[in-house]
């Protein structure tokens, strides 16, 4: 969405602080928490945690399981968050491993146009006046709902920019409806992968701006926490309707059409047990996009799609044959390289950006051996 028409709550809040003792992971501050889950989420008694529908003045982006957290105030519930907010709340929430929650927070606030200086991120909409360090220097800051950053065409619940007015970050109950049918309403890796490629040949039949760049393995990571961070032991870690559908807002009319209401962290919810970290992802974006492989690229014309190459994506596609390593250190490339944004625009990191990166992900990148950016 637009800054005019992008949510404005005057009295700003900071997340609910985590304390004792309804202490989750310990993550605090954009520090490593204890890496142990398998609790419940919130915890009974802890009143702050509890859900809160969001208001007029509260921001939603295209996120549900960053909805879910600002809804039960985990993060902050206006929807503009800080880097600190955004690994604390992934490690106490879904136990999110450090290493994960550093970069899915890095990739927020570099490719989806936060500020790398203030280390603030709108989770929906245009809040530039809200998370710029200075407007005038910085120009527009998009927040989440960005078209082709961390959004991007195909995605599981969401409208492509193109084709419906710039609307890509309000829940499609038609496209859950898709996806429930499409997995057996079993929302596993192998489901996932089936409507993954379905929403590709959807958007590259309808959309005539449609765009599929490296930004988008993200959709597959995305797709993945449906059966890695969002399933409940009290259901015996199962990515089913009723968990899945209360992580996404999706309501079933008595016609079996779909409709929103807020996200929410399911009743009696307790998290995964072992963290998911950048290692474990990786694996799963690489199995989901390779079950069914895609082409990276873009319409140029009516029946046209010209393929892309990106360090590991050459003529469009990855290789069955590239090594996990590869593939962890092409998601830091998104974060510190000259990325395609469409087939004639590019998304240059700035200094602040490179900056950000060697603080909080420099060790990551050495230890994994990918090629660091200078700043």
């Amino acid at each position: 969405g637009g800054a005019a028409t992008c949510p404005f709550n005057a009295n700003h809040k900071p997340a609910a602080a985590v304390k004792a003792p309804y202490l989750y992971n310990n993550a605090k501050d954009g520090k490593q928490g204890n890496q142990k889950g398998g609790y419940q989420v919130p915890a009974t008694g802890d009143t702050a945690h509890q859900f809160v529908a969001p208001g007029s003045g509260d921001i939603r982006g295209p996120c549900p399981g960053l909805n879910a957290a600002a809804n039960h105030n985990f993060l902050a519930h206006d929807g503009i968050v800080t880097f600190n907010e955004l690994v604390d709340a992934q490690q106490n929430v879904y136990n999110v491993g450090y290493d994960l929650a550093n970069l899915l927070a890095v990739l927020g606030l570099t490719l989806a146009d936060g500020d790398p200086v203030t280390q603030k991120l709108s989770i929906g909409c245009d809040a530039t006046t809200r998370t710029s360090v200075n407007p005038a220097l910085t120009g527009s800051e998009p927040g989440l709902d960005g078209h082709n950053k961390f959004e991007a065409d195909s995605s599981l619940t969401r409208n492509d920019f193109f084709t419906h007015g710039g609307d890509n970050f309000r829940f499609n109950g038609t496209l859950f409806g898709y996806m429930t049918q499409t997995t057996g309403a079993n929302y596993n890796r192998e489901g996932l992968s089936k409507y993954r490629l379905q929403r590709w040949q959807q958007s590259q039949a309808e959309n005539q701006n449609f765009y599929f760049g490296p930004a988008a393995l993200l959709l597959y990571g995305a797709a993945s926490f449906l059966y890695e961070l969002m399933p409940s032991g009290t259901h015996g870690y199962a990515p089913d309707l009723a968990t899945i559908s209360s992580f996404f807002g999706a309501k079933q009319n008595t016609d079996k059409s779909w409709s929103f209401t807020a996200e929410k962290i399911p009743d009696n919810w307790t998290n995964r047990v072992a963290p998911y970290t950048n290692q474990l992802v990786t694996q799963e974006i690489l199995a989901m996009y390779l079950e069914n492989p895609v082409q990276f690229g873009g319409n140029t014309g009516p029946g046209t799609f010209n393929a892309i190459s990106f360090n590991s994506i050459q003529n469009g596609k990855i290789s069955p044959n590239i090594s996990p390593k590869d593939t962890a250190c092409l998601l830091y490339q998104l974060a510190t390289e000259r990325i395609p944004s469409s087939l004639n625009g590019v998304i240059t990191p700035t200094v602040q950006a490179l900056a950000l990166v060697a603080t909080k992900l420099g060790p990551a990148l050495a230890n994994l051996g990918c090629p660091q950016p200078l700043t």
